[in-house]
């Protein structure tokens, strides 16, 4: 089944600082949404294969009813049975299938941007309804933020971060929009049986208010995302914005290491000397802050449908051998080989990375004094590899050899 699943789903793994080592799977792409007989019903089918294959936490997609099927312009935020997703019951009912399973449920949580029920007198729907019979999230103008002009009154407080076009920029600033969201990703805990938060589009407010809701909420796990346009030459600073804005809001929460996924990219298509920066280290935010990075491959943005930034098709593997060797993060048949390497020999956020080889076509890197993993089509690797390891897996361009 999960030969399928491959090609279905995309798959990210991280080892954050505040759990055990956690392995998450993306429970969606950018089509789920159009599923016949619902996607919660559908994968409530793989809920077995996914834990058999390690997955520790799942990340499933907005749960609100929302002006886009995809759920990323929620409106009515408890209102659960109008997502295009499935129903409240049958997302309760996946939720509980993959907790029989001892695997935990994130939940994509989408409070940038909102869109509005109605219009006010002035004819701009501005208007809010929490999808409650009394009025919780039941907001007006002066919830949006003041310089958001198409839609607020003007009495808002100002932005925190960027603007967000499509929708209502919320007043994050205002203490019931603080309480009541609150109580809202509470409630999903509580009522609903979620676990942690994958927070959307983070850079449209300050890390400050990710904080808040991270210490009202506790979650078992939490990353947010960060993506900013990135360039080769620049993944210092690129990755500094990223370790920035984790400090920023409280070191507990991680972030999608966009760094990382921006080098890989590029260093797979004979570029491979990019992976090692000036200090000998990773040069992603792995090699900065890897407690707290989430590394992937692609993600519904990225690839799905969307194919925004996608990564090289024919290098899939070897950008899956290079982070599931690396601290940080991991995914799954093949991959779970190298699942199963990585927890053999207890790589972690804290893995020491020694890189023997930065090549244009060889990239060969040594973990722990435990495993060596190398990338790239070149074929001669000298001494790299002692006499004392022996091969665990090997594919196209990768291979991972462990101590005898």
């Amino acid at each position: 089944m999960l030969n399928s699943l491959c090609f279905t789903f995309l798959f990210l793994f991280v080892f954050p600082y505040f759990a055990s080592p956690t392995l998450l799977f993306q429970g969606f792409n950018w089509e789920s949404s159009n599923k016949a007989g619902g996607w919660y019903n559908f994968l409530k089918n793989s809920v077995s294969d996914i834990a058999d294959a390690g997955v520790t936490h799942v990340w499933l997609p907005p749960p609100s009813q929302s002006v886009a099927a995809q759920g990323y312009l929620p409106g009515r935020l408890y209102d659960l049975d109008a997502s295009k997703y499935g129903s409240q019951a049958e997302l309760k009912s996946l939720i509980d299938a993959f907790h029989q399973k001892g695997v935990k449920c994130v939940a994509d949580i989408v409070i940038n941007h909102r869109t509005a029920q109605s219009q006010d007198s002035r004819g701009i729907y501005c208007i809010f309804e929490g999808g409650t019979p009394d009025d919780r999230l039941d907001w007006g103008p002066s919830f949006i933020c003041k310089d958001d002009t198409t839609y607020s009154d003007g009495t808002g407080n100002p932005d925190t971060g960027l603007p967000y076009e499509p929708a209502p920029d919320i007043d994050h600033l205002n203490p019931r929009v603080q309480k009541e969201l609150s109580d809202w990703m509470n409630w999903l805990k509580t009522e609903i049986g979620f676990d942690g938060w994958r927070f959307d589009f983070v850079r449209g407010y300050a890390p400050s208010i990710t904080k808040i809701y991270m210490d009202q909420t506790s979650p078992d796990f939490a990353v947010g995302e960060k993506w900013e346009d990135f360039a080769l030459g620049q993944e210092d600073s690129h990755r500094a914005a990223l370790k920035d804005w984790v400090e920023a809001a409280g070191g507990v929460v991680t972030a999608f290491d966009f760094t990382t996924k921006g080098v890989l990219n590029t260093a797979v298509q004979g570029e491979l000397w990019r992976l090692k920066d000036s200090n000998g280290k990773p040069s992603g935010m792995i090699g900065l802050l890897p407690q707290n990075a989430v590394t992937f491959i692609d993600n519904h943005d990225t690839g799905s449908t969307q194919n925004q930034w996608p990564f090289p098709s024919d290098k899939v593997m070897q950008g899956y051998a290079y982070i599931l060797t690396h601290p940080g993060v991991p995914s799954i048949d093949e991959i779970t080989k190298m699942v199963a390497i990585r927890n053999r020999n207890g790589i972690n956020p804290t893995s020491t990375v020694t890189i023997l080889a930065s090549e244009a076509e060889l990239y060969v890197a040594s973990i722990d004094d435990k495993i060596i993993m190398k990338i790239g089509p070149k074929m001669d690797l000298g001494n790299l590899v002692p006499s004392n390891y022996q091969l665990a897996t090997s594919g196209e361009s990768y291979a991972v050899w462990e101590k005898k």
